[in-house]
């Protein structure tokens, strides 16, 4: 099975598709604050956001630039080292009813206008996995049906979040039911990590499962009802937004870094492999194959100016 993400049969990119106005810049590298906290704003806006019409990309690399515009994983792209460490700040209009198909052709413009980006697509042979059923079968919680909401009714909105949550025994913080439908959350504290999910499918847990190993994972389950779910594992060395994730902080004491002096200690927790098997009945298959990637051919450090 290929794992294309939609790239290797794509049409030539319209070069006539831009943006209505755009700023390229490098980014100034953030300092701490008087209590020492770096405060990172995300990635906002594009098409299905609340700001359809706007793109505010702050402190981002051409890595994560890449993989906006191409629509593809880490993992499938091959370029210069700096890809993952120069950043930029990027802000960009565009119609608000712009398609994403449109906005990716955008974006991929403005990468070739600004930083002269050359790319060309190839095929490489890559470690992936199979989610499959293990033995024994299934162990999650098919999901209730959710009621339609009544014509004219708004949907629910989101449960707010508390701001000082309960910990846990489990050195969890408890929180309330996420929306039904709602994407994977993931929680990592103290080197431990909790994936959530509730009314979702096994192809949405395929591609949680795709970012956090960093290799492409097939859906081969068969399993066609949506999950509730909780998975609780170790994240060393998995891919997390910033990169690998490091070994749990070291605080003396408990597992994990748990404190000491009349703290519980924390029990241990399996790898990522061994929880999806344990907790879920499923199993993640090491296989090979083909994986369509995008190459950098050039590209400038430094944009052009605005």
């Amino acid at each position: 099975m290929m794992f294309t993400g939609c790239l290797v049969y794509a049409q030539p990119v319209d070069k006539t598709l831009t943006f209505d106005a755009a700023s390229v810049k490098p980014a100034t590298p953030p300092t701490p604050d008087g209590r020492g906290m770096i405060m990172m704003q995300g990635p906002s806006g594009g098409p299905g956001t609340k700001d359809p019409g706007r793109i505010r990309y702050p402190n981002v690399s051409m890595k994560n630039l890449l993989m906006t515009a191409y629509d593809v994983k880490n993992f499938q792209i091959v370029g210069p080292a700096w890809l993952d460490t120069e950043r930029f700040d990027i802000d960009a209009t565009m119609p608000p009813d712009t398609t994403k198909e449109r906005f990716h052709a955008m974006l991929q413009n403005l990468l070739a206008e600004r930083f002269k980006l050359v790319v060309h697509r190839d095929t490489k042979e890559l470690p992936m996995y199979s989610l499959t059923v293990a033995k024994g079968g299934p162990k999650m919680q098919v999901s209730a049906e959710v009621p339609a909401p009544k014509d004219g009714a708004d949907p629910a909105p989101p449960l707010p979040l508390p701001m000082q949550p309960k910990i846990g025994a489990d050195g969890f913080p408890i929180l309330p039911p996420r929306p039904p439908g709602s994407p994977i959350g993931m929680i990592i504290m103290n080197g431990r990590a909790r994936m959530i999910g509730q009314q979702n499918s096994m192809q949405e847990l395929a591609e949680r499962l795709t970012n956090l190993t960093n290799r492409p994972v097939t859906d081969a389950t068969a399993l066609k009802a949506k999950y509730d779910f909780t998975l609780t594992f170790q994240p060393e060395g998995l891919n997390g937004p910033m990169g690998p994730m490091p070994p749990p902080p070291a605080g003396g004491g408990g597992l994990n870094g748990a404190p000491t002096g009349g703290a519980p200690e924390l029990d241990a927790l399996p790898d990522i492999f061994g929880a999806v098997q344990a907790q879920l009945g499923l199993r993640l298959e090491a296989k090979k194959g083909p994986v369509a990637m995008i190459v950098v051919d050039h590209a400038d450090k430094t944009p052009t100016a605005n």
